[in-house]
């Protein structure tokens, strides 16, 4: 079968398209998924780096989410063959993907089968980091950072699904706020020297309930500042490359806090929670309020430039491998 491989730790340039892959074989307990798109994300581009906390010897086949349809299930797993499913786990960028039956997700008929693989990584990772870690209520104000990205987008949604009163997306140019407002963005500050000042205007002085923060980097700190009382910033990566510190006596001064969200490892304990999350979801997913933006669908044949719309920032939205 056709596959992804990371050949060489040194970036996009050592993913390549490969036509050779053995094809994953029926244990008789795993769900057989033939792809049709699978998503690129951040943790793939830091293993094309060996920069993950997933570490495998090149070469390996990348990708933690896809979409397609169910080949063969085992008895009593839910699922079946023709069933159209989301899926997370490893190796997920190959023509046919082996997942255990936690790892997959009916898609509902609200949602084609691109919007599937955009839904799984990041839209779980928002309902875990700004909900379940957070602790964002209806009425509360949400500050996103990066808010034109797939992480990005999501939160957005997820933001607006929870019932938040104001979403305040940050973004780097003006064509990069059209897509956080078409994703739902209540308001868009574009990135500059006083863009603090800028979102505690739009809260009338008063700061948002919470910032996510996907970024990382030089934004965290302002991030922190534009919190009003009893905030929370909730750290959910590093896509700026540098991680940030802070001197505490800022938390403490205005009661605010900093919260540690990993999906990840959260799922990896308890999986699940994977399956909780998916069903509070579906729920946003009929209301409206979830409803994954594409951004770049890449052909296999050209997945590496895939790769380098993250590395490059250029990617908007959810990228995707089209098989």
């Amino acid at each position: 079968m056709r596959a992804l491989q990371i050949t060489d730790l040194i970036g996009p340039d050592g993913v390549a398209v490969m036509n050779d892959v053995a094809e994953p074989t029926d244990d008789g307990r795993s769900i057989i998924i033939d792809t049709a798109f699978a998503g690129v994300s951040f943790p793939d581009l830091l293993q094309t780096r060996g920069m993950y906390q997933i570490r495998p010897e090149p070469p390996f086949t990348p990708g933690v989410e896809a979409a397609g349809v169910v080949r063969s299930a085992p008895a009593g797993s839910g699922f079946s063959p023709g069933d159209r499913v989301a899926v997370w786990g490893t190796a997920c960028h190959a023509e046919v993907i082996a997942a255990h039956p936690n790892q997959c997700f009916i898609i509902p008929e609200e949602l084609s089968l691109a919007e599937g693989a955009s839904l799984v990584l990041n839209y779980q990772t928002a309902v875990f980091c700004m909900v379940d870690r957070g602790g964002l209520r209806a009425g509360e104000s949400v500050l996103v950072m990066g808010a034109a990205g797939g992480v990005g987008t999501s939160a957005i949604q997820v933001a607006n699904g929870t019932g938040a009163s104001m979403v305040i997306g940050l973004v780097s140019t003006p064509e990069k706020a059209e897509i956080a407002t078409a994703a739902g963005a209540t308001h868009t500050v574009l990135v500059h020297d006083g863009w603090k000042d800028e979102v505690l205007a739009l809260t009338d002085g008063r700061g948002v309930d919470m910032t996510y923060d996907p970024v990382g980097g030089d934004r965290f700190l302002d991030g922190v500042r534009a919190l009003a009382r009893f905030g929370r910033l909730v750290v959910v990566g590093f896509a700026a490359g540098d991680i940030p510190t802070i001197k505490v006596n800022r938390l403490l001064l205005r009661n605010v806090s900093i919260v540690g969200a990993a999906w990840g490892e959260a799922i990896a304990a308890d999986p699940s929670l994977a399956v909780d999350i998916h069903e509070r979801l579906l729920t946003m997913i009929r209301s409206g309020a979830v409803r994954p933006p594409i951004g770049q669908v890449v052909p296999f044949a050209e997945a590496p430039d895939a790769f380098r719309l993250l590395d490059d920032r250029q990617a908007t939205a959810k990228v995707l491998i089209e098989f």
